[in-house]
């Protein structure tokens, strides 16, 4: 594999997609499979749709087709739907929707909602696939069912906690969902443990795999932006410390 270049990688590290709201400006704008254009738009800390995130045509942005509750994140499905994956409960929840099919609604649906529930995301629409991934799965790769309608894709790399028996263990880890293959590989993370880091005001907020060295880099919100070994699990260098 070649040397990962790292200036690159920084590049690449500002288009990653994070989680609602606090990154809502990485989500994909795209168009749908009637060339439609989909933009997001965040609602502010304030009022009673504070930290919501919602998805509608660019020439309808107050009319909102899909509505996101924090830590929520976008990916694209070629060719014509959009996914979002999440926390819920003990599990990882990965949905997708056809945006030409979304129907309108209005904010005064969700009012308050969001806030008194622990659902991440809101749609007047059912998805058109729906399913989970267990936190509990031991380190390794792992079959999935994963819906054909969601197969186009080939990896989502999703960080999440991971039950730490002791302060040495790994606190997170990197879930590698492999949506073509119907595999998940769980990569805990060795150097992120509870001796080492403020779990819960620490944490991975997101990463990506380079195209070119295959390896992993990531933000850790708190700490700085790093690059992993090539096994996915340990820290080879930070790329920028805070």
């Amino acid at each position: 594999m070649p040397a990962p270049n790292l200036i690159n990688i920084r590049q690449q590290l500002e288009r990653v997609v994070g989680p609602a709201p606090w990154y809502w400006k990485t989500f994909p704008i795209f168009r749908s499979g009637a060339g439609q254009r989909f933009v997001w738009t965040y609602h502010g800390e304030q009022g009673p749709v504070g930290y919501v995130v919602t998805l509608a045509l660019e020439q309808e942005p107050n009319k909102p087709r899909l509505a996101l509750n924090t830590y929520c994140r976008p990916f694209v499905v070629s060719p014509e739907y959009v996914g979002i994956w999440c926390p819920e409960g003990r599990n990882i929840r990965l949905a997708g929707f056809a945006p030409d099919q979304l129907k309108t609604f209005d904010l005064a649906e969700i009012a308050g909602w969001f806030k008194q529930s622990s659902d991440r995301i809101y749609s007047a629409t059912p998805p058109i696939a729906d399913f989970e991934v267990p936190l509990a799965l031991t380190a390794g790769m792992h079959k999935i069912d994963v819906p054909g309608e969601l197969a186009t894709v080939d990896e989502l790399i999703v960080p999440t906690s991971y039950r730490a028996m002791s302060n040495d263990d790994p606190a997170f880890a990197l879930f590698v969902v492999y949506l073509q293959a119907g595999l998940v590989e769980v990569l805990p993370q060795k150097w992120f443990t509870g001796a080492q880091y403020q779990v819960g005001k620490q944490w991975i907020s997101r990463a990506a795999r380079d195209q070119e060295s295959h390896r992993i880099f990531g933000e850790c919100f708190g700490a700085g932006t790093f690059l992993l070994d090539e096994d996915g699990r340990s820290l080879a260098e930070w790329l920028e410390r805070r």
